[in-house]
Parts: C-alpha cells; structure tokens; sequence
C-alpha cells in the first residue's frame, strides 16, 4: 500500500496523498519531454502489467510520484503530480488497461540513483529495489521523504 500524508483538498478538509513511482527510459519519454507538456501535463500509456494498473487505478488527482529513469541512469530525476484519474488507455486496443494523466512538478536538485537507493538500509523493502521490473509502484511516506532528502529537497 501507498504512503500518505496529510493533504487539502478544495473545500479545506483534510485528506490524504498517496506516493508513487513511475518508470520510463528516458529514450522512450524523459523528464524533459515531460516538462516539456507543463501544466497541461500528459497521459502516462502503455502500461501492460495487472499490477502496475492496478497501481495507476488507486491513483488520486493530486498524487506525487517520483519520476524514474530506468535502463538508460537509472534514477529519479524528478517529481510528477496525477492531475487526471484512471481512464481507458487509448493506446490498448484489448481495452483492458488504464493511464492517468501526470504533469512534471519539480526535478530533482540531485537525482537519486537506483545504487544510491540499494545502499541504504532504510530503503531495502522499497518497491523499486524489490520489485524492479514493475513500471508503476507505491512508495510509503517514510521512503518519500527519505528519497526527498537524498535528493536535496
């Protein structure tokens, strides 16, 4: 299960966020080109694994999520918001699987590499050290604000 935190929503209540981490080669679609769509954001697609859209379902507008280079530096480099909940994917012709619409919220002063993450005791049950493969992957609150910090945030 995800990390929360406290979070406002519109009418001032207090509800709580979700974390998360979603993975892309940065020669498929990097942070940059991420940035690159503002505030608008863009669909995150092609996600074909049970779990990961599952993941990509419990997803709430307002979410975080670490943003992941994977295979080509392997770190995170940024922080993404969900800005738009699970819908159909419109690339899946099986009309079995979901996106969510993510927008670029901030980079990382220093990305946190996947060795430096391996290294710490604290992060060893982390999804992305156990689960390594997995495209889109909950991460707790105390791994948020640990990766934050690893970070220089």
């Amino acid at each position: 299960m995800a990390g929360t935190s406290p979070a406002m929503t519109r009418n001032g209540v207090m509800a709580s966020m979700n974390y998360w981490l979603v993975k892309s080669e940065p020669s498929a679609w990097s942070w940059d080109q991420q940035v690159e769509k503002g505030a608008k954001g863009e669909a995150w697609t092609g996600v074909r694994n049970f779990t990961a859209r599952q993941n990509l379902v419990n997803m709430k507008k307002g979410d975080k999520a670490f943003f992941y280079h994977s295979n080509e530096g392997k770190e995170i480099v940024g922080i993404a918001e969900i800005i738009k909940e699970a819908y159909p994917d419109p690339t899946d012709k099986t009309g079995k699987f979901v996106c969510v619409d993510i927008r670029a919220d901030k980079p990382m002063p220093k990305p946190v590499t996947m060795a430096a993450i391996k290294a710490d005791k604290k992060l060893a049950d982390m999804a992305l050290v156990k689960y390594s493969r997995l495209s889109v992957q909950p991460v707790t609150s105390d791994e948020w604000k640990l990766v934050c910090k690893m970070g220089g945030l």
